[in-house]
């Protein structure tokens, strides 16, 4: 980690630090009374002397094939292996036990953007056919078969759980990519996956215009070819089945029209694969701090047992209950928490195409009182989006929720307590819940139906997570010293990434490289795993996280690399250097600003300001559009030649540049400050 990124992150995490401990705020008795957990005495079960037995029972949560030999196989540490041995399938799980009892139950309510569209609600056992006749498809026109991987890049539509039930079923991993990443992230992903199959759609609405996305991975599949990488299917699937809502053109003996091909498929059954607990179900691509994002990848048997407990007793979800997580399935909040873990439940799980302020604030709360939701769960971003443009708007309207969610970065108390008094009128238990796409599900959280909330904080690790606070020596720093540091978890669980795809060496040195004093040695306790988060710990041992401590930011709670943002802006030939900070948004919580010098004899132009960030565009996508490009006549350096970042992010968030006499340049960095701040 570079000494400037260090400053950054420590003086936000010691600014944070002072931030007063917030009241406790007690779940209602009417929700405790009907809540999944209540049982004190877990946190005595799921102690680390009871570990790592004290796992069984959420695997008792699902059914199997055959019972595992082994509850932890450390052997291969720290890529351990969870119920070693025992079979079971991930599609069987979500959808035909529940089939006896429950085949005409709601499992998925598709909401369209526009409003005139009817809500299809899909049954299980309507899903339980739909998942059967595609799974023979990829098996007999995709000729796939078991552990070949396959990249999905689709917009929220029900036909997405659907696509990865199917691969489930037969035991194909699935690389599911966020539907508004750009051709140039979708490449990247099928080449480092060697996916030869990508699974489309044509179109979909994002406020309220109907987007061509088949265009966009026309030109990911020649990309992924450029990498080496050939597609030779393409599946589209129909926004609107019967017909083309894309201008683009089918590819001759590349693409394949799912909708019509499906007819051969009519009313096939497929036996779901019996898979090994520790064989892989998906990756999921995250950002790292250099520019290659890394294919975290999730087991079977592990990864399933840990979202259903998760979806079970953190999130409260009961069978009959209606549950709406606002997320994106192309992240992992939308893998654990739309589709695995409340399928596996037997709940009703809602999808919703577009934005939720679209065509106006009342959406949302339009959409819980029609399907009468009672579970609700989405990012602060999506909350300060809410309250900003609509803070009277939920009044308005009939609905009750018992439980609310908040995921994906921190979240401001003053925001909380509108979430808490205006979206859940006082009545909702809260969780604010903290983790990750390579822990596959929560870490922090308070279990709503035992402790209470407390506004911005996350709450202690959920049962059987065991976190600590180390500095950067390894010391640990006791809940209540005040200190922030680097939050690690003590011990592995199930729902914990097995590995980076392809590249061992980058997960241990990633994940465990700081805290690991031994890389031979098989004991978990070894291993403790590193969150690259800073947090403070309070005396009560709620967790309070304080964001990113290495070059990553949180835009909207997707974390974006640095790195791969500065690496986009390299590709314009014209630029020398590039260096991006992240500056506070009242919405998105943070958002880029990225500072480019260009080569020598080369003139700053609005134009080529403008080819700069729409490379960022084209290389990412708009998720990571940045707020400013500013040319700069050259950028703040140490003596050796090292880029400041500290000092360019005091410019941007208008905060104390420090002493910068130190540096090869000082001068130019008043200039910059001028341009910058006017």
């Amino acid at each position: 980690m570079s000494d400037d990124s260090k400053i950054v992150s420590t003086s936000e995490a010691q600014i944070a630090v002072h931030w007063k401990e917030e009241e406790l705020i007690n779940p209602s008795e009417e929700f405790i009374a009907q809540a999944n957990l209540t049982d004190k005495s877990i946190y005595e079960r799921f102690s680390l002397a009871n570990f790592p037995d004290y796992y069984t029972e959420f695997a008792d949560l699902l059914t199997w094939y055959k019972k595992w030999d082994e509850v932890l196989d450390t052997s291969d540490a720290p890529c351990f292996k969870w119920f070693k041995g025992g079979k079971l399938n991930a599609s069987y799980n979500c959808i035909d036990r529940h089939l006896a009892k429950n085949k005409n139950k709601t499992a998925i309510h598709f909401v369209a953007e526009p409003e005139d569209e009817r809500v299809s609600h899909i049954t299980y056992q309507e899903l339980y056919t739909r998942v059967n006749e595609f799974a023979a498809l990829l098996k007999n026109t995709a000729k796939l078969k078991r552990g070949d991987r396959v990249t999905i890049h689709m917009p929220m539509s029900a036909e997405l759980p659907i696509t990865m039930l199917a691969c489930a079923r037969i035991g194909v991993i699935h690389s599911v990519v966020f539907g508004g990443f750009s051709s140039s992230a979708c490449a990247d992903r099928v080449v480092d996956s060697n996916s030869r199959v990508l699974i489309t759609m044509d179109s979909y609405y994002r406020a309220g215009k109907l987007l061509n996305h088949k265009e966009v991975d026309d030109e990911a599949c020649a990309l992924a070819e450029k990498g080496g990488q050939k597609v030779d299917t393409m599946l589209v699937w129909q926004r609107y089945p019967g017909k083309m809502s894309s201008p683009s053109p089918l590819v001759e003996g590349r693409d394949i029209i799912v909708n019509q091909e499906l007819k051969k498929y009519y009313g096939a059954l497929v036996e779901p694969e019996q898979m090994l607990a520790e064989e892989p179900l998906f990756l999921m691509y995250t950002s790292g701090t250099t520019g290659k994002p890394k294919g975290a990848q999730h087991g079977t048997g592990g990864y399933l047992a840990y979202v259903t407990a998760m979806s079970k007793y953190i999130q409260d979800i009961h069978p009959e209950d209606v549950y709406w997580c606002m997320a994106d399935i192309g992240w992992i909040t939308g893998h654990s928490f739309i589709v695995y873990g409340p399928l596996a439940l037997c709940a009703s799980s809602v999808i919703y195409e577009g934005v939720p302020t679209y065509p106006d604030a009342g959406r949302s709360w339009r959409i819980a009182q029609e399907l009468d939701v009672n579970i609700f769960h989405t990012a602060p971003t999506a909350i300060r989006a809410l309250r900003k443009v609509g803070p009277d708007e939920p009044q308005k309207y009939r609905y009750k929720f018992k439980h609310m969610t908040t995921v994906g970065e921190p979240i401001e108390p003053e925001v909380w307590r509108w979430y808490y008094n205006v979206v859940g009128r006082g009545e909702a238990a809260i969780v604010d819940t903290y983790w990750q796409t390579e822990t596959g599900g929560f870490l922090c959280s308070t279990v709503p139906g035992i402790q209470p909330m407390k506004p911005g904080s996350a709450g202690p690790g959920v049962p059987g997570i065991h976190p600590i606070v180390f500095d950067e020596t390894g010391e640990v720093l006791e809940p209540g010293c005040g200190k922030a540091g680097n939050i690690c978890i003590q011990n592995p669980w199930p729902g914990m990434m097995q590995t980076v795809w392809g590249d061992r060496n980058r997960f241990v040195e990633s994940y465990f490289g700081m805290y690991n004093k031994d890389r031979n040695s098989k004991k978990w306790q070894d291993w403790p795993y590193m969150t690259g988060d800073a947090a403070v710990v309070a005396s009560d041992g709620y967790v309070r996280v304080l964001g990113r401590i290495d070059d990553v930011i949180n835009v909207s709670g997707h974390r974006l690399g640095t790195k791969e943002i500065e690496s986009a802006a390299l590709t314009v030939p014209e630029v020398a250097e590039a260096a991006v900070v992240p500056v506070a948004h009242e919405i998105k919580g943070k958002e880029p600003e990225l500072y480019v010098s260009l080569k020598p004899g080369i003139e700053a132009t609005p134009e080529l300001q403008k080819k700069v960030a729409d490379a960022i565009t084209f290389q990412i996508g708009k998720i990571a559009k940045c707020k400013n490009v500013w040319i700069v006549p050259d950028m703040p350096k140490t003596r050796s030649g090292k880029l400041m970042r500290r000092v360019l992010g005091a410019i941007s968030n208008k905060g104390d540049v420090g002493n910068v006499m130190t540096l090869a340049n000082p001068e130019i960095v008043e200039e910059i400050r001028k341009m910058v701040q006017g």
